[in-house]
């Protein structure tokens, strides 16, 4: 007797944590949630209340009985799950499972895994937040409600085996909307017409771009539309004299962005890093929970990952501000604290992402870190500090040259002092090329009614270009502006929508699959406001009333569940079913030698069945021949698509699977012919961030000391094939 137990979820957690407390502290894990709703029934009474039929998940029974024996023999216990809604829910399960009154001084919560928010944190317990508890209860069982009323539906009219869910069904509407905008844009044509000019005085070339005509004083801007649009431009600036009609120079400011949120983190991981935003979350949640560093033990890195907030803590400021002085000097330091406002309150309830050992730079640790888990501890750490450092300084010039009443204009940019630049330089979503993202060139100092020398006229043909198609970072950026889900549902959400098959990746844009189009068009036509973003919007809003005690998570359910329910009914008995075709391959069943073989869309993609089905249970996967021969058997190599890494295309023999074997399976496509200088290994081709290589296969080649990728996988890295219905 006489001990403390402090229950948490994770045992990384709890390893992290047990460095702050003394002996007189057991810390245990609950690995997570340990009840829910059971997965073969509803499990929501909507007659009473839509009371929530909770039952002890499965594998969790030694969690359990080794919480209930650590309590018993302990004199006080804190559950200091994650401080949110789910955190404040898996509290709430813990109580219950060990008869703890929730109103009890059992609950505790930090933002940070610290010493001294640990510590602090247990000198200040306090009861379970039951409205915080209510709002996710609130989520999962409207979750529920919609997934097991409509699932049941496309299942009768689609084929058996689909889902559907509040937020996953809306992001796929969003994809599927974009990719309408793509198809039914219109493209125009359109020319620009760059003059390349030169001061008479000096050597110093520089680009302007054809504006417009100046009339009355007056500059009007033209559009050029065609071929001869632009040749008769062209003819109106022969032997013309080009001379500077305005400079206009100006200064401005530029602010650093805030810290991380969850949703920009997300972001800027998939821009700057190519991270899915899975990994990304899987990865910070290492960060969070803690890393074994030499010298310093279980050390959590960063605060808390699932934040909508952008408020920081002044002692966070303090500490950036200190290393920002030691660093760049103080003119980088801002005269006052750098302070950003959240929307709304129930975003302040935590902390910006940030780094929680100010002592701990990513450089200074990197050996400690996997390459991932560097990468992006050094992203928060640099847009952290960054977030608190002073105010960019740019002189802007904007150069308006005149030839024959017609204008050209050059802006110009120069950083005069960097600020936070130095630090960190924000991505952005655009692609290169795109009109507006070239750099803004540096210009020669000129005066106004300077003759310029002409030393080029450039006409180019252009198109307008459709929307771009979502990546996963812009998607969540778009979630995110509707207010469609919440920083801990980004993530799975993408992950679920790839994964039914409703959304293709190709690359880093997002695409609905033919199912996804079949699927999303029959919901929009009958549960319009279920794939509608303003009502899953507002949604949202009611769950974030439930969470500060505004409204009854009762009433919510009650008010969406009665029309909802009358809908699907009718749907039901309405709405006739699609019968989804199936693409031929032009050959017999090879096991019973009737059926046809077709290609079938299943939860991992298109696989190869027979038309016999269910009689006849032959599968097998979907190979395409590429250009390429085997580098062990000389044999044709095939392509397939990565059932565990959906989207992603890997390589085999086409003696796979036959008698004899051949074993080759390879990420990336052998070169035909062309061996490593330095080992005499078979060369491949790489491709990374849409650019391709060639390397080395060997990974112990001395070509590839510095990298830790190319090998091979293993036959176990890879699952393959489709679903067999």
């Amino acid at each position: 007797m006489g001990k403390h137990l402090l229950i948490v979820e994770s045992p990384a957690k709890a390893k992290t944590i047990g460095r702050y407390l003394g002996k007189d502290y057991r810390i245990a894990a609950s690995v997570g949630h340990i009840r829910d709703l059971p997965s073969s029934s509803l499990g929501v009474d909507v007659r009473r209340g839509f009371k929530p039929m909770y039952i002890n998940m499965r594998g969790k029974e030694k969690v359990i009985r080794e919480l209930k024996e650590l309590f018993s023999d302990s004199d006080s216990v804190y559950i200091a799950t994650d401080p949110d809604r789910e955190g404040e829910a898996i509290a709430w399960h813990i109580a219950a499972i060990l008869k703890i009154d929730p109103q009890s001084m059992c609950r505790v919560s930090f933002n940070e895994i610290t010493q001294k928010a640990v510590v602090e944190a247990i000198k200040k317990p306090r009861s379970i937040d039951i409205d915080l508890v209510n709002a996710q209860q609130a989520r999962r069982v409207l979750d529920r409600l919609v997934g097991y009323e409509l699932s049941p539906f496309l299942w009768k009219k689609i084929r058996k085996g689909l889902s559907a869910g509040r937020v996953q069904s809306v992001a796929t509407k969003m994809v599927v909307d974009r990719e309408t905008e793509i198809n039914a844009f219109k493209t125009e044509e359109y020319w620009l017409l760059t003059a390349e000019l030169t001061p008479q005085n000096m050597s110093f070339p520089f680009k302007s771009k054809f504006y417009g005509r100046k009339k009355n004083g007056k500059i009007e801007r033209v559009k050029l539309t065609s071929e001869s649009e632009t040749q008769d431009t062209i003819r109106l600036l022969e032997n013309g004299i080009y001379q500077v009609d305005q400079v206009k120079k100006g200064s401005k400011k530029t602010n650093p962005y805030p810290p991380f949120t969850t949703s920009t983190l997300q972001q800027e991981a998939s821009r700057r890093l190519s991270y899915p935003s899975r990994k990304t979350m899987s990865v910070a949640q290492q960060l969070y929970e803690g890393i074994e560093v030499d010298g310093y033990g279980q050390v959590a890195l960063v605060s808390y990952i699932r934040t909508d907030s952008v408020r920081v803590s002044e002692e966070a400021s303090n500490e950036a501000r200190a290393i920002i002085s030691e660093r760049f000097g103080s003119e980088f330091v801002p005269k006052n604290i750098r302070k950003y406002s959240n929307k709304n309150a129930s975003q302040d309830a935590h902390e910006a992402i940030r780094p929680t050992h100010f002592d701990l730079s990513p450089e200074s640790i990197q050996g400690a870190l996997s390459a991932d888990q560097y990468r992006l501890y050094k992203l928060i750490w640099d847009r952290f500090i960054a977030s608190q450092m002073a105010s960019a300084e740019i002189d802007t010039v904007t150069l308006n040259v005149a030839c024959n009443g017609l204008v050209f204009r050059s802006t110009g940019e120069t950083v005069t002092f960097q600020g936070y630049l130095a630090q960190y330089v924000e991505s952005t979503d655009e692609k290169p090329g795109d009109e507006g993202t070239e750099n803004k060139a540096k210009l020669p100092a000129v005066t106004e009614n300077e003759t310029l020398n002409l030393l080029s006229l450039l006409p180019e043909q252009k198109f307008t270009q459709p929307p771009a198609r979502y990546t996963e970072a812009t998607l969540i950026k778009a979630m995110e502006e509707k207010g469609i889900g919440r920083p801990s549902t980004y993530a799975p959400t993408i992950s679920t929508i790839m994964e039914r098959n409703y959304v293709d990746k190709a690359g880093k844009y997002l695409s609905p699959t033919e199912l996804g189009l079949i699927v999303t068009n029959m919901l929009s036509e009958n549960f319009e406001s279920i794939v509608d973003t303003a009502f899953t919007a507002k949604m949202e809003e009611s769950l974030d009333e439930i969470e500060i005690g505004k409204r009854d998570w009762i009433d919510v359910l009650a008010q969406f569940y009665g029309p909802f329910h009358d809908l699907v009914e009718k749907a039901i008995n309405e709405v006739a079913k699609i019968e989804v075709a199936t693409q031929a391959t032009g050959e017999k069943c090879p096991l019973c030698q009737k059926g046809d073989l077709v290609i079938k869309e299943g939860r991992y993609g298109k696989f190869i069945a027979c038309s016999n089905f269910p009689e006849c249970k032959y599968t097998a996967n979907v190979e395409t021949p590429v250009a390429s021969l085997c580098p062990i058997c000389g044999s044709g190599l095939v392509s397939r698509e990565s059932r565990k890494f959906r989207g992603r295309v890997f390589y085999t023999c086409d003696k796979k699977g036959s008698d004899p074997e051949c074993p080759f399976i390879s990420w990336d496509l052998p070169i035909d012919g062309s061996k490593c200088e330095v080992c005499g290994q078979y060369m491949v081709m790489k491709k990374f961030r849409g650019k391709s290589y060639t390397k080395c296969s060997n990974r112990e080649c001395l070509t590839n000391r510095r990298s830790k990728s190319g090998a091979a996988p293993k036959n176990d890295d890879i699952n393959v094939g489709g679903d067999a219905g």
